[in-house]
C-alpha cells in the first residue's frame, strides 16, 4: 500500500479498510510513514471523520502496536484502576486522584501524557519535581505500585508506541480536535495498561477540545461504549472547562496547588468537586464502595486523615523525586513574578480559557514543536473564579515568567482573555460537573 493513496482515500471521504488502518499504524511504529504523511492523514480525519468501525479498528490497532501489561503476577493489593481527562487548563486532578484511590485500596498505574495544544500535561507537571522519573523500568513501576499504591508515569516506548508518535504530531499540527483520534488515543493506552476499570473526565467549554455539550456528550458516550466493547468497565463525567480549574495554570505552580490540596492547606471548591466525584465514581466501578454516599465518605476520609497525602509522598519518593515532597518539594521558581492588579472595582464575568492556556505555552510552559523543552517555572497563580468581585488595587492573578518582557506580554494576554464587568452586575458561573455518562 502507498501512504499517499490512503491519505487520498480519507481526504475524499472514503472509509478506510482495516488493512489500510493497520498499514498506517505500523508506519507510525516503524517509521515508514513520515511526520508529514501522518499529519496529512490526521488532518484528513479531522475534516472527514471516521465511522464507528474505523474508530474501533484504529483503537484496536494502536492498542496492539506494542506490548500490553498484565498485573496478575505483580502481587498488587487491589483492583487496577485509572482515570483520564480530555485535557484542560489548570487541570491537576490526576495528581490528587491517584493517591486518593490508593489510600482507598485501589492500585493506580496511571499512564499520562504531556501537554497537548493549549492544555497542560501531567508528566510535564511532575517533571517539575527534581528527579521524578516518568519513564521507570517495569521493575521500578511495579515497586512504586507496591510501595505507594499509585504511579503516574508516561507510556513506555513499547506501550502503544503508535499513539506516542501520533500524539506528538497532533499537538503541533492543529489536529487535536477529532473525535476518532481522541478516542483511539485515550483508549489505546488504557486498553494496553491492563485495567480493571476506568473513569473519564470529558471537558466541556471554551478551554476544552469539546466546545459544545453535544460534542462532549458524543465523546463521552463514544469512550464509554468503546471501552465497554473491549471489556473495560468505564464511566464518564462531563465537567466544565469554561474557566481554569483551580487557582493555577502552569507546571510547578500546579504541583504546588496539588500538594496544598492533599495536605488540606487549600482546596479550591470547583477543583474539589471534580476531584471528589471522579474518585467516588472510580471507587464504585472498582467495587471499593457500594454506593455514592459511601464512596464520597471514603474519599473524604482518605483526604482528611492525611492518608492520600502520604501515598503521594511515597509515590514521588519511589519514582526518584524529593523524599520529603510534602514539606519541601523544591519546586523551581520563576525569576520574575508580576501581579495583575485591578484598576477599579469589578467582577470577573468570563474567561477565554483557551487563551490562558496558550499564554502559558507562550511563556514557555508548553511546546510549539515536538521535542521543545518546557520551562516548569512559568505560568499563572492566584487565578480567581468567574463571579469574583474585586476592589481597585486587588490582585487578579500573578504571572510567573522567565523575563520582564515575557511577564508583560503574559499580563496583556490575561487581560485580553478576561471579561470584567462592573461589580454590581450579576454573573452566573457554570456548574463544575455537568453530567455523568454510563452510570
Amino acid at each position: 500500500m502507498l501512504a499517499q493513496e490512503i491519505i487520498r482515500g480519507k481526504r475524499d471521504g472514503r472509509a478506510l479498510t482495516a488493512s489500510e488502518i493497520g498499514h498506517f499504524v505500523r508506519g507510525l511504529v516503524d517509521g515508514s510513514w513520515s511526520d508529514s504523511q501522518a499529519a496529512a492523514l490526521a488532518m484528513a480525519v479531522v475534516w472527514r471523520g471516521m465511522d464507528r468501525d474505523e474508530t474501533a479498528e484504529l483503537t484496536r490497532a494502536m492498542a496492539a502496536s506494542g506490548e500490553t501489561l498484565s498485573w496478575r503476577e505483580a502481587g498488587l493489593p487491589g483492583p487496577v484502576l485509572d482515570k483520564h481527562s480530555t485535557g484542560g487548563v489548570g487541570d491537576k486532578v490526576s495528581l490528587m486522584l491517584a493517591p486518593i484511590i490508593a489510600a482507598c485500596g485501589g492500585v493506580v498505574p496511571m499512564i499520562s501524557g504531556r501537554g497537548l495544544g493549549h492544555t497542560g500535561g501531567t508528566l510535564d507537571k511532575l517533571e517539575a519535581l527534581h528527579g521524578y522519573r516518568v519513564e521507570p523500568s517495569r521493575a521500578g513501576l511495579q515497586q512504586a505500585l507496591r510501595d505507594a499504591g499509585c504511579a503516574i508515569v508516561g507510556a513506555s516506548n513499547t506501550l502503544a508506541p503508535a499513539d506516542r508518535r501520533l500524539y506528538a504530531i497532533r499537538d503541533v499540527t492543529a489536529t487535536v480536535e477529532s473525535l476518532p483520534l481522541i478516542i483511539a488515543s485515550i483508549l489505546s493506552k488504557k486498553l494496553a495498561a491492563g485495567l480493571d476499570a476506568l473513569v473519564l473526565d470529558v471537558k466541556l467549554g471554551n478551554g476544552a477540545f469539546m466546545a459544545t455539550a453535544d460534542d462532549a456528550r458524543a465523546l463521552a458516550r463514544g469512550l464509554v461504549d468503546a471501552a465497554g466493547a473491549a471489556g473495560l468497565p468505564a464511566r464518564a463525567l462531563i465537567t466544565d472547562m469554561s474557566e481554569p480549574l483551580g487557582r493555577t495554570a502552569g507546571n510547578a505552580v500546579e504541583v504546588s496547588e496539588a500538594i496544598d490540596f492533599l495536605t488540606g492547606a487549600a482546596r479550591e471548591p470547583r477543583l474539589e468537586a471534580v476531584t471528589l466525584e471522579l474518585c467516588a465514581q472510580l471507587l464504585r466501578l472498582g467495587g471499593l464502595a457500594p454506593g455514592p454516599g459511601e464512596a464520597i465518605s471514603r474519599v473524604r476520609r482518605a483526604l482528611d486523615s492525611g492518608a492520600a497525602a502520604e501515598h503521594f509522598g511515597r509515590m514521588v519518593a519511589a519514582l526518584g523525586g524529593p523524599r520529603d515532597v510534602l514539606v519541601a518539594p523544591g519546586l523551581p521558581a520563576a525569576p520574575v513574578c508580576r501581579d495583575i492588579v485591578a484598576a477599579a472595582e469589578v467582577r470577573i464575568a468570563g474567561v477565554d480559557t483557551r487563551a490562558i492556556g496558550l499564554a502559558v505555552v507562550e511563556l514557555g510552559g508548553g511546546r510549539r514543536r515536538p521535542g521543545d523543552a518546557v520551562d516548569p517555572r512559568v505560568g499563572f497563580s492566584g487565578l480567581l473564579p468567574v463571579g469574583t468581585c474585586v476592589c481597585r488595587g486587588d490582585v487578579l492573578a500573578r504571572v510567573h515568567a522567565a523575563s520582564g518582557a515575557a511577564a508583560e506580554q503574559a499580563e496583556a494576554r490575561w487581560r485580553a482573555a478576561c471579561r470584567l464587568v462592573p461589580a454590581d452586575e450579576p454573573v452566573a458561573a457554570s456548574p463544575a460537573i455537568v453530567e455523568c455518562i454510563g452510570a
